[in-house]
């Protein structure tokens, strides 16, 4: 990405800001390529070993270089997480490791513990080291420790406030990411061990099943005379409870973060579909480029909302941004979001002579439904789907079939990559 510094009137100063880096997940190498198609300057993914996300999908190292030769060709980045704390058994094959993260060309690497960040330094000097939000890093002094100890970048933790992210930025010099989108974990930065009680699996080295996310009977046990008897502690209309916080969104404070110079805005949800990457990568460079292009009449636009409630399944809050978030911003009981857009389909090509569009199905839709298309080269639109073929050219009663490649007639020119949802209602 090239810097581009923006002109900004605040507090009745004129002052220079840059432009942020849009920091997307990826699971694997198709989302490495929508994020990038769909406006990241960087894409964050974790490899087969050392990283938080195991059931991510996760990438080889030959995955990694061919990753890497594909963002190059759009000008981002590529980094890797390597975030576990580590154990004394996970120091085998770590140098090996580092190596060859090295060698597949990726810009940096995000690290939680010492040992990684001393071992890259010394192996992988190429490698940037970025400072995992696993570390809970919220205050100056210790980013500037961490400067100190030749660091590069600081991921803070999601528990940082507006006000400490700015007292950050103005006392220490060295890069800063935040989290602006995607889940909040119920411990502190993810300094939990549900998961190793629960189901013997390790969160801190790649294990966590969000067992705070499950469903609980919240009882009381009473004893009256020899028998014992369970109460309930938790009853709103039958639910049962949960330990959850709502999900991140900072879309709304995109420009103060901006201002105060926040270097990378980092999207959470390596676990996430493709629908939810385009989307929300979508909605932030928008809003981004939108405020960077003209800051002092910028104005945000309902319709941005509006497009990520279409991939939202949980419901959003702004967490610890304003401040210690209240009751209200926690999920105790059956709360979560209804979804209310599907992902329909993927676009694998576009007649021009025809104005057919060759889709690959990834949700059942039917002669009648009307669906959205969507993508970085159009607005989107919603179309009526009238004959659906098969690549046969056998006309199909509906597109049923996970993967299925079929075939309609649309009113306006997509491109290859768009994508075509439709609401759950039909």
């Amino acid at each position: 990405m090239t810097v581009q510094e923006i002109s900004r009137v605040i507090d009745g100063k004129r002052v220079i800001v840059k432009k942020p880096e849009l920091l997307i997940p990826a699971g694997n190498l198709e989302k490495l390529k929508v994020a990038i198609h769909y406006g990241a300057d960087a894409v964050y993914l974790g490899g087969q070993e050392f990283g938080l996300r195991s059931n991510a999908g996760n990438f080889t190292l030959e995955e990694m270089a061919e990753g890497v030769e594909f963002a190059k060709k759009y000008g981002a980045k590529i980094y890797v997480t390597t975030n576990i704390f580590a154990h004394n058994e996970n120091m085998d094959g770590l140098e090996e490791y580092l190596k060859g993260i090295e060698k597949a060309g990726v810009t940096g690497i995000i690290v939680a513990d010492p040992l990684i960040i001393e071992t890259c330094k010394r192996v992988a000097p190429s490698v940037e080291v970025h400072l995992s939000t696993q570390q809970s890093l919220s205050n100056w002094k210790a980013a500037q420790y961490w400067k100190e100890e030749g660091l590069h970048r600081l991921v803070l933790a999601r528990e940082a406030s507006y006000e400490e992210m700015k007292e950050i930025k103005e006392k220490v010099d060295i890069e800063i990411e935040a989290f602006v989108h995607g889940a909040m974990c119920i411990a502190y930065s993810g300094r939990c061990t549900l998961s190793n009680h629960m189901t013997a699996r390790d969160s801190n080295r790649g294990g966590c099943c969000q067992s705070c996310r499950w469903d609980y009977d919240l009882v009381q046990t009473v004893s009256q005379h020899k028998d014992e008897k369970e109460l309930p502690l938790f009853q709103e209309e039958d639910a049962h409870f949960a330990m959850s916080p709502k999900d991140l969104n900072l879309i709304l404070s995109i420009p103060k973060m901006i201002e105060i110079g926040i270097d990378s805005l980092k999207v959470e949800g390596r676990m996430k579909s493709i629908h939810y990457v385009a989307t929300v990568a979508t909605v932030y460079r928008k809003v981004i480029d939108a405020y960077c292009a003209d800051p002092d009449n910028f104005e945000f636009k309902q319709e941005w909302l509006d497009e990520l409630d279409k991939c939202a399944n949980r419901d959003t809050a702004p967490a610890f941004f304003e401040g210690v978030p209240g009751h209200q911003e926690q999920m105790f009981g059956n709360h979560s979001k209804k979804t209310t857009y599907d992902f329909a389909g993927l676009v694998l090509d576009y007649n021009e002579e025809t104005d057919i569009v060759t889709i690959e199905q990834r949700n059942h839709f039917k002669p009648g439904h009307e669906v959205e298309f969507f993508g970085p080269e159009i607005e989107n639109f919603t179309q009526t789907v009238e004959k659906i073929w098969d690549e046969d050219g056998n006309e199909l009663d509906a597109a049923r079939h996970p993967l299925q490649i079929v075939k309609f007639k649309v009113d306006q020119r997509v491109y290859v990559n768009n994508m075509m949802r439709k609401s759950i209602l039909q």
